[in-house]
Parts: C-alpha cells; sequence; structure tokens
C-alpha cells in the first residue's frame, strides 16, 4: 500500500490556503508543488487544471483530489490544502469544497496514479479522519494526521 508519508512533504501540507476560486487555487497549488518538487508552477496549474476540464474531481463532502501527469517527475507527489474558506468546485453533490489533496505523477505512472489516487480517495472517505483534519490547529498536526494513518494501516 501506497504511504501518505512517501507523496507529501511537511511543507507541501498547508493550513487555511485562501483561494477565492479554483483557478486561483491551482496556481498557489503549482506554486507550492514548484518549490517543494522542484517543477513549473505553470506547468502544475495547466496539467490540473487540463484534467478538471474532463469533470470536477470535487468528489463530496467538501473533498477535492485534483490529479494530473506531468513530464519531470520520478515519483507520485501530493500537496494537501485545508482551505480557509470553502470554495465551489462542481462537486457531484455541489457543496463547496475545503479539503483538498493533489496528485502528480510522471506520465508513464498508470498503475501507481490509480493506487495513490484511490489510497487518498479511501483516507478522505473516513467521516472521522475527515473531522480530525478540519478541526487540526497546525499545519504540523495535519501532518501527523495525514501520515500516522500510514503507521495504523500497517499495523
Amino acid at each position: 500500500m501506497i504511504d501518505l508519508s512517501d507523496l507529501l512533504l511537511p511543507q507541501t501540507v498547508i493550513e487555511r490556503l485562501a483561494a477565492a476560486n479554483k483557478k486561483a487555487l491551482f496556481q498557489q497549488l503549482g506554486a507550492i508543488a514548484g518549490e517543494a518538487y522542484g517543477l513549473d508552477p505553470a506547468a502544475v496549474t495547466e496539467c490540473v487544471a487540463e484534467r478538471e476540464k474532463l469533470g470536477s474531481t470535487g468528489f463530496g463532502a467538501g473533498i477535492a483530489t485534483p490529479h494530473g501527469k506531468l513530464a519531470g517527475l520520478d515519483r507520485v507527489v501530493g500537496v494537501f490544502a485545508r482551505l480557509a474558506q470553502p470554495i465551489d468546485f462542481s462537486a457531484v453533490d455541489d457543496v463547496a469544497v475545503d479539503i483538498v489533496f493533489m496528485l502528480l505523477s510522471p506520465p508513464e505512472a498508470g498503475a501507481e496514479h490509480l493506487k495513490a489516487l484511490a489510497r487518498v480517495s479511501r483516507l478522505l472517505r473516513d467521516r472521522t479522519t475527515v473531522a480530525k483534519l478540519r478541526g487540526a490547529g497546525s499545519q504540523d498536526a495535519i501532518y501527523a494526521l495525514l501520515t500516522a494513518d500510514d503507521a495504523r494501516d500497517a499495523a
């Protein structure tokens, strides 16, 4: 099973990210991923925006998992953000999104991309975990919640 600690760095977990809309959110996520993983922020933004045109990655209950495949990566990476204010995401249930987990994969990472997406989706469908993520008081607490889940699953 994919460990979230393999996908995230502490600096890619953001608490209270302010974004007025999806476009602004994708630009900010692109900047965070660019800084942390040495990627072109504009390429990240375009990658997830293009995928979003195929259909909303907002899967309900205020959660979205924007994702895409991007050249220049050697593994699947992620950025987690808890938004300061929920934004419209055209989610399946029309609920505004405040929890976002972006995944980026190398172009050839078909199975690994799907496994990572499934892992994140399983975690974010757990209401107890999501409530803890929404209530966490700091970036460190959010990172610990996300990565501590790996230790529980392995036990």
